[in-house]
């Protein structure tokens, strides 16, 4: 990161298998970052995380209990973050076939509760991850994380944030 970068970031579903490499990568190339902020619903997986990298160590790294769903519990994890990467999903594609509307409440509902949430916020810049099933979606899960995409991109034309960029990674 550079001197300009962000200082304060949040990870969304930072404790699924990318979360957990990135928050190692942040903590050992970023030395700058002031906060790093673990978000997610899984209490389990946090406290394996808060395990491997103590507080006495990592006094930047700091865990948020919440889900994409609850825009109020985003709204306040967000509170003083300059950066998003967003990587809350669930992406099992049989799993959507069975509970489709589970699917459609995170991974699209919970995408707009993201973007809604940061335009509330002063957060300065968005990644949201997406994957290759949404460039010509077959399934469910991969319509779901297009729509996703979508609502992240178009989140750039809303007037008056002209300093808040969202971006989509595949």
């Amino acid at each position: 990161m550079s001197s300009g970068s962000s200082r304060r970031i949040l990870i969304k579903g930072g404790t699924g298998s990318f979360g957990k490499a990135f928050i190692a990568e942040v903590l050992t190339s970023c030395p700058e970052v002031e906060r790093l902020v673990v978000f997610s619903r899984d209490e389990l997986k946090q406290w394996e995380l808060q395990q491997h990298y103590p507080e006495d160590r990592f006094p930047q790294l700091r865990f948020f209990l919440g889900d994409v769903r609850d825009r109020d519990r985003l709204k306040r994890a967000l509170e003083g973050i300059d950066t998003v990467v967003h990587a809350a999903a669930l992406k099992q594609v049989p799993a959507a076939e069975y509970n489709p509307i589970e699917f459609i409440n995170t991974n699209v509902l919970g995408g707009e509760n993201v973007v809604q949430a940061c335009l509330d916020t002063d957060v300065k810049r968005v990644v949201a991850l997406s994957t290759d099933k949404a460039a010509a979606p077959i399934n469910l899960y991969g319509a779901t994380k297009l729509c996703s995409d979508k609502l992240f991109i178009a989140a750039n034309n809303i007037r008056g944030k002209r300093d808040l960029r969202f971006a989509v990674v595949r």
